[in-house]
């Protein structure tokens, strides 16, 4: 036999092998029968497989309630309505503290004044007739949020913005700015300030103490009960950043 005989007869035995070894493969590579069962619902393959935590905001988890006063860490907290089985959330970055478990603020470095910017919570039962001479002249304004917005309207020595119609999740509201008219000589007002509104009758619950307190108010239609929640500034020399912060912590407010 020639070598170029040999050659070919040593081919075909290579090609002969590789062919069975594949045939070997293919037999090997059977599917799983139909009837092979599924993971139970405990697996811990289908538990590994659950969604993930919602983001921020959104999260089902509970949140903490507002701590009634003190530094708050950045966070989302529940604050309750007066009327309303569900609290209301609202997020704040760092640098925030509470107060009487119903106000939220943030001091500016460059002001001397505390409380340079804060969202207030509280709940609303008296508005004052005439904010400067408010003793003995605490109205009750009933409970309904378009009674809040006239009595606002209507109080002496302050002044509001026409209100405007805003929709909160699947809440109405009014939004509308309050602030301290222009002639008010503040130490002529009872107790050398101007109240706003109040818990009760006889004591003030939210007051102006300089002439330069404004805030935007709004007031959500809880299905006939109201809650009324506002941002504000101690007067117009606060630090414009801080003041977009705190509309920020306004605006995150979900009912």
């Amino acid at each position: 036999m020639t070598p170029l005989e040999k050659a070919g007869q040593r081919l075909r035995h290579l090609l002969a092998l590789v062919i069975v070894a594949l045939i070997g493969c293919l037999c090997g590579c059977e599917y799983e029968p139909d009837n092979v069962a599924l993971p139970s619902t405990n697996s811990p393959t289908l538990e590994a497989r659950t969604a993930p935590p919602l983001p921020d905001g959104n999260d089902p988890r509970p949140f903490p309630p507002l701590p009634e006063s003190g530094d708050i860490d950045a966070g989302t907290y529940l604050v309750p309505v007066a009327g309303h089985t569900e609290p209301f959330e609202i997020t704040v970055p760092d640098g925030w503290f509470a107060l009487d478990g119903g106000s939220v603020g943030k001091d500016d470095p460059d002001h001397p004044a505390e409380w340079a910017v804060h969202i207030t919570l509280l709940p609303v039962n008296y508005v004052a007739m005439d904010a400067c001479k408010w003793r003995g002249a605490l109205s009750d304004d009933g409970s309904s949020a378009e009674a809040f917005v006239d009595a606002m309207a209507a109080q002496s020595s302050t002044a509001s913005t026409p209100p405007v119609k805003v929709t909160v999740g699947n809440y109405s509201s009014f939004e509308f700015d309050h602030f301290v008219e222009a002639n008010v000589d503040m130490n002529a007002c009872d107790g050398g300030e101007l109240c706003i509104y109040s818990r009760h009758t006889q004591a003030c619950s939210r007051w102006y103490s300089t002439r330069g307190e404004r805030e935007t108010y709004r007031v959500v239609d809880l299905n006939g009960k109201r809650a009324v929640v506002a941002v504000g500034r101690i007067d117009e020399s606060i630090n414009p950043e801080l003041m977009r912060e705190a509309r920020a912590v306004f605006d995150s407010i979900v009912f």
